[in-house]
C-alpha cells in the first residue's frame, strides 16, 4: 500500500487536507495536547499545505491558551479506525486573537456556533450543571449586535508541525514512518523504523 515514504507524506497531507472539509473524516477531530499535557478533543477547522500548519478555534479564557502561552509544544494525535492509520504529530502552537485570519474565521462562523464566546470561560465552577451560556441565549440564536462582545474571547489555535509518527497497522506486519523538520519552511526528512 505504502511502498516509498514520499507515499507516505502524500497521504498524511491528503488526509489533513480532506479532514477540515469533510466532518466525517476521522481526523476531523484529532486530538490535542499542551505542553501541561492536558489533551482534548478538537475540530480542525484549516490546514495550510504548504507550511504544514493546522486551525482550530479556542476561547482566550480557556486553561489551554495560558499552557500556551507558558510553553508552546503541542502534540496531535489523528486516528483512522477504518485505514488502520495513526498519525502522531509535535509542532509549535500559538494563540492567535488579532489579525485579518482571526477576522475571516470569526465571520465565517455562525451565529449559534459564535453564542459559545458569549458565556462563561472555559472552566468556570459552577453550582449546578451549565452550559455557561447566559440564559437568554439557552438553545436561542443571538443577533450579530448581541455577539459584539463574544468576539474578544475568540481565538486561533495555530499548530506548527515540525514531526509526525506515521502508524499504518495491518495483519500481515505494521508499517511505521517518521518525519522531521527542522524550521516550518524546511523540507521532510523521514525514515522507516520498527513499529
Amino acid at each position: 500500500m505504502f511502498e516509498t515514504l514520499d507515499d507516505v507524506l502524500t497521504d498524511c497531507r491528503n488526509r489533513l487536507i480532506r479532514a477540515p472539509r469533510d466532518r466525517k473524516s476521522p481526523f476531523h477531530t484529532p486530538v490535542i495536547v499542551t505542553g501541561d499535557i492536558d489533551a482534548r478533543v478538537m475540530v480542525l477547522r484549516a490546514f495550510d499545505s504548504a507550511a504544514w500548519r493546522l486551525r482550530l478555534h479556542t476561547d482566550v479564557r480557556a486553561p489551554k491558551a495560558a499552557a500556551i502561552a507558558a510553553d508552546p509544544r503541542a502534540a496531535v494525535l489523528f486516528y483512522d479506525k477504518g485505514a488502520k492509520i495513526q498519525i502522531r504529530t509535535r509542532g509549535h502552537a500559538e494563540i492567535i486573537t488579532r489579525g485579518s485570519e482571526v477576522d475571516a474565521a470569526w465571520a465565517a462562523g455562525t451565529n449559534f456556533a459564535r453564542r459559545c464566546y458569549l458565556g462563561d470561560g472555559p472552566g468556570t465552577p459552577s453550582e449546578n450543571p451549565t452550559s455557561g451560556l447566559p440564559p437568554e441565549f439557552e438553545g436561542v440564536e443571538p443577533d450579530d449586535a448581541q455577539l459584539i462582545p463574544a468576539r474578544e474571547n475568540f481565538a486561533l489555535l495555530r499548530i506548527t508541525l515540525t514531526a509526525f509518527d506515521w502508524l499504518y497497522l495491518a495483519h500481515t506486519g505494521h508499517v511505521r514512518a517518521q518525519f522531521a523538520r527542522s524550521t516550518a519552511d524546511a523540507a521532510w526528512e523521514g525514515r522507516w523504523v520498527s513499529p
